[in-house]
């Protein structure tokens, strides 16, 4: 919630973000961009927002600050974690109420704040941290061909020649992708904790082996100490597939893993990761490729994981379709849209078969748009019946009264003759379920506060979903993310207490039930789909990555003008090119004997070139 004054600052970043629509819906995505970058300064520049705190800065980022802390400066992250290392200065260790000991494994980096928390924790309790070292040598100040190039532009104004630096490659794959490993090492290194290192070299058997025990090493080929190593040509350790689509790469893959099981008996679904950077986009080609009949001797048993709960599940996306038919012409497809959701014509008692002939009956009636001539006149239309829900329900029923034949009207209604015997309570099933959206999509036209829209929604749900199995976990994560509305009005919370339109509502949920996952699909015994994510890289005998296009990976990030942190980085700052860069090397070390990687490398329409990740073409020049 953005106070007044600030909304009218002079910042032309803050204008441009604004623009000029100050609507409830623009005003929350920019205070979410805004609350996402002060939560990052909280997290990796503390000593930002004292001085902020103490007036020593006013531009209009510190001014909001001061604004939403004002009363609550010793609550929040950065003013507790100071507090918390105060206190610990004193604290005895022999009669202390903590835990014996904290383990902390399986992330690549952690931000200083957390570090130095650990740190401050180590001093009265045993701390462990367990981390994957790229490289058993000290590689903290080896440096990337860029970065050697910017360093010699930068020194070349002031007369020092670039082989006077004295900068070290080391590794060329370890310079231009373990930047966010090298950082947060010697981050562990400035806070003095004592190491106890345990390596072991894959040797040189394979392509795959050698290029890790270079990493391991820190060799770069050809070099004074280390030479090309030739390599068998019967070596499959390491493959690149260039392919003309996405479809294409799941089928080139499912031939390559059949063709694994063929000439390895003991390789099991089981070792093999399958990892993309857009697991969305390649989600539905893996189900369409892999998901065969489990009598055909080709099936190999698959999962995904990591997708959004919006794309696995079918209660988020009707529910969701829901709220978007507030402010909308109520089309037919949009409503039956809602209707086909399982758990919704389940509540209203009609089966799969039934709903093919409500299909019909919709199409024949004319049914198209509009709830009925009001809501038309409404959206700025001439105030017509015909063609509107109603007057095609209206048809239904009459149809089963009395018969037409297409040419007999009944006060302006042409009855609808397909109607007989039963037929007549399936439609009044379907008049029902129209009725109740009408009414629900009636109500999302005025603004309430959040915890009205809270009890709204919750009652929409009761009456719209019937869910079964699966679908009680989507139903939990969305009372969850409906709850969350109503706490946000209390004064602990953002304490908002003002009327909202509907949008804004639909939004914020949308967004909130993107980021969450139902936790199915990773490590079930088949082949594993999944994104390219932090912890996913873990040892696995064949690891496989699709989608390895030059526009995909490593992902693009464009921080909002107002990023603070963007306009002056430091080691250990959060970037996702680094991220993604870190990854992929990490996938590289995980990958046990057999690492497969593939992207469109040929247009579908005319066969142009097109350029794999830059990660890619470093590892094949590599």
């Amino acid at each position: 919630r953005l106070p007044h004054h600030i909304t009218g600052t002079g910042s032309d970043s803050l204008r441009h973000y604004l623009g000029e629509d100050e609507g409830g819906l623009k005003r929350l995505q920019l205070s979410t961009t805004i609350a996402d970058t002060l939560d990052q300064y909280l997290l990796f520049r503390p000593e930002m927002i004292f001085r902020w705190e103490r007036g020593e800065e006013d531009h209009w980022q510190a001014s909001l600050w001061r604004d939403l802390a004002r009363g609550l400066e010793k609550h929040h992250r950065a003013a507790l974690g100071r507090a918390f290392l105060e206190s610990l200065r004193d604290f005895s260790p022999g009669g202390s109420d903590l835990m014996e000991r904290v383990s902390v494994f399986g992330i690549s980096a952690l931000p200083r704040f957390h570090m130095e928390i650990l740190s401050g924790l180590s001093r009265v309790m045993e701390v462990n941290l367990f981390l994957m070292n790229p490289c058993k040598e000290y590689w903290g100040d080896i440096v990337s061909d860029r970065e050697m190039e910017k360093r010699a532009e930068r020194t070349q104004g002031g007369g020092v020649p670039a082989d006077l630096l004295h900068l070290e490659k080391g590794n060329s794959l370890l310079a231009s992708m373990g930047r966010l490993g090298r950082d947060f090492l010697d981050l562990v290194a400035e806070l003095g904790w004592e190491e106890f290192p345990l390596y072991e070299d894959p040797a040189e058997g394979s392509l795959l082996r050698t290029i890790q025990s270079d990493i391991l090493h820190l060799r770069d080929r050809p070099g004074p100490s280390a030479g090309k190593n030739p390599i068998s040509p019967g070596d499959t350790s390491v493959r690149f597939h260039a392919c003309h689509s996405p479809l294409r790469e799941v089928e080139v893959l499912r031939d390559q893993l059949l063709h694994m099981f063929d000439t390895d008996p003991e390789l099991t679904p089981g070792d093999i990761l399958v990892m993309t950077p857009d697991i969305e986009t390649y989600a539905p080609y893996v189900q369409a490729v892999f998901d065969i009949p489990s009598s055909d001797p080709t099936w190999i048993p698959f999962s995904i994981a990591d997708r959004g709960l919006r794309q696995e599940g079918s209660v988020i996306e009707a529910f969701l379709a829901v709220l978007d038919l507030a402010n909308s012409r109520f089309g037919a497809t949009q409503v039956l849209s809602v209707l086909e959701c399982e758990d919704v014509h389940r509540r209203f008692e009609i089966s799969e078969e039934e709903l093919q002939l409500l299909r019909r009956w919709i199409g024949e009636t004319r049914i198209r748009w509009g709830i009925d001539e009001t809501s038309r006149a409404a959206e700025g239309f001439p105030p017509f019946r015909q063609n509107s829900w109603r007057a095609g329900l209206e048809r239904m029923l009459l149809g089963y009264a009395m018969r037409g034949n297409d040419e007999r009207m009944f006060e302006n209604i042409l009855p609808y003759d397909e109607i007989e015997g039963g037929d007549v309570a399936l439609v009044g099933r379907l008049a029902e379920f129209v009725e109740t959206l009408a009414a629900a999509v009636k109500a999302f036209e005025k603004p309430h506060r959040l915890a009205e829209w809270s009890k709204l929604l919750s009652e929409l749900m009761e009456r719209f979903f019937d869910p079964e199995g699966r679908a009680e976990k989507e139903m939990l994560l969305l009372r969850r993310a409906v709850d969350s509305l109503g706490q946000m009005q209390s004064p602990e919370t953002a304490g908002f207490d003002e009327p909202v339109e509907i949008q804004a509502v639909r939004w914020h949920l949308g967004r909130v039930l993107k980021r969450e996952g139902l936790g199915y699909g990773f490590l079930t015994g088949g082949v594993t789909f999944c994104a390219m994510l932090p912890m996913r890289s873990i040892p696995f005998k064949v690891l496989c990555l699709i989608g390895m296009n030059g526009e995909a990976y490593p992902r693009e990030y464009h921080p909002p003008g107002f990023d603070l942190m963007a306009r002056h980085p430091r080691p250990g700052d959060r970037s996702r090119r680094n991220d993604d860069r870190y990854l992929f090397l990490e996938a590289i070390l995980s990958a046990r004997e057999r690492l497969y990687v593939s992207y469109v490398g040929q247009s579908v329409q005319d066969n142009t070139y097109a350029p794999p990740s830059v990660l890619v073409s470093e590892l094949m020049d590599a």
